[in-house]
């Protein structure tokens, strides 16, 4: 009977201590400093606070109701009992603290200096990396950070989280060594075009006609067939880039992939991505289905150059073979679908390719060296692509190209702020909604 006393009496110590410790979890709102300019957008914040609250609140409820049953029951109930409900309370406990972890690494960054401000740039490049024409579907908010490591990763909006529930924004990691330059719009779109894919339910409907092509094949191609469908997702996402940053994406690709020799042919069943040397020659011919130029040739074989295939074994190169003699099919299948989910129209009608032309990045880049103002009215995305339109053909230097990414990001997020600032005042007074002040117009420059 002591035993039992002693043991309800431990565990709800315990149990108390669970409550005062979760008391210390406050909104993000009253512990983390920041720049106006480098906050998360209202609705991502709103978000993720009435995420984590309920969070909360439900935890406070399982203590409470354990304390309860605790005190009521103690002395009768078997220590073992007694242990075991404390153990599932505390399990969850530490599931509510491991979202708010999740979360936190990606807001406290804002408090960096200029890295915040950063940050909150890409979110806006983030969204707009995601809005379609027509609006197929409701685009959850983004918030990106910043993590050790060469790839990019995203927690898609609406998934699981660890412990429960649905994640209530999407959280884009972006690797440290890409900030800042031209590479930090490629790993970007492509987490983003993960987000789009699932939004549209493109692997979904890409997938069977993939098993399709398998079953209709001849029996040495049908391997290939079978690798693109393993590697859909991924490749669903290299083709939102390329679509949506030009040569851009595949620049960015490459300085991804650019890894020692066995890992750019290492072929892993395991690995969800083509192997880096394939993938970078379907980045290339993406490119030029949706912007045919002889650059991506070039670029391929520049890669090639730097990767020759010469001295794999037989059946490596068999492989190569195969896979870039179904590559022409799998582009074509890529650019001319048609999912339900965009009533009709293909993957190539929904993306901006009258504006991404490599001419036409090229004219407009020139256009904006003598007049930046330009530069800062358009879309992020569009800004991003002509840069590395740019940067592929030697307009713009590393160094310029580096200056010129920092101060658009903290454009964007300071023109977004006051944006929002403003459309609240106007509301604040019942008042019509006018344009919010411009920032200063030195902010971004592309001179030397």
């Amino acid at each position: 009977m002591a035993t039992r006393s002693m043991a309800a009496r431990m565990l709800e110590q315990e149990a108390r201590a669970l409550l005062t410790r979760l008391d210390r979890v406050k909104p993000f709102a009253l512990h983390e400093t920041m720049l106006p300019a480098a906050a998360l957008a209202p609705a991502a914040q709103i978000a993720i606070e009435r995420f984590l609250i309920d969070g909360r609140a439900e935890l406070r409820r399982r203590i409470t109701d354990y304390l309860d049953w605790v005190r009521g029951n103690g002395d009768q109930v078997a220590p073992e009992e007694l242990q075991r409900r404390f153990t599932g309370v505390r399990w969850r406990f530490n599931d509510v603290l491991s979202q708010f972890d999740l979360f936190q690494q990606a807001i406290t960054q804002r408090s960096e200096r200029e890295i915040g401000v950063w940050l909150s740039g890409l979110d806006v490049a983030a969204a707009d990396a995601l809005a379609l024409p027509d609006d197929p579907f409701e685009p959850p908010s983004i918030i990106c950070y910043l993590d050790r490591g060469q790839g990019a990763a995203i927690r898609r909006a609406r998934t699981r989280l660890p412990g429960g529930g649905s994640s209530p924004v999407a959280i884009v990691r972006i690797p440290r060594e890409r900030m800042v330059g031209h590479g930090i719009a490629s790993s970007l779109v492509h987490e983003v075009g993960h987000q789009g894919s699932a939004l549209l339910g493109l692997v979904e409907s890409l997938r069977p006609a993939l098993a399709e092509r398998e079953a209709a094949s001849a029996p040495e191609e049908r391997v290939a067939w079978r690798l693109w469908g393993r590697w859909i997702s991924e490749i669903l996402a290299d083709f939102w880039s390329v679509a949506t940053l030009g040569i851009a994406s595949t620049l960015g690709l490459i300085g991804v992939v650019s890894l020692p020799r066995w890992f750019v042919f290492r072929l892993s069943l395991e690995d969800p991505h083509p192997f880096p040397w394939i993938r970078v020659q379907l980045s290339c011919a993406i490119g030029n289905a949706l912007y045919p130029h002889p650059q991506w040739r070039e670029l391929a074989v520049l890669w090639t150059s730097l990767y020759p295939p010469h001295a794999l074994d037989d059946e490596r190169r068999r492989l190569l073979e195969r896979l870039g003699a179904t590559m022409p099919a799998l582009v074509g299948l890529l650019v001319e679908h048609r999912p339900g989910s965009l009533g009709g129209r293909s993957l190539k009608e929904m993306m901006p390719l009258d504006s991404r032309t490599p001419d036409r990045l090229q004219a407009r880049y020139r256009d904006w060296a003598d007049r930046p103002a330009l530069m800062r009215a358009a879309a992020p995305t569009l800004v991003f692509a002509v840069l590395g339109q740019a940067r592929a053909v030697g307009l713009l230097s590393p160094e310029r190209e580096s200056r010129v990414l920092g101060d658009l990001l903290a454009f964007w997020a300071l023109r977004s702020t006051l944006d929002l600032a403003q459309l609240c005042a106007v509301r604040s007074r019942g008042r019509p909604v006018a344009p919010a002040t411009r920032p200063p117009r030195d902010l971004v420059g592309l001179g030397q």
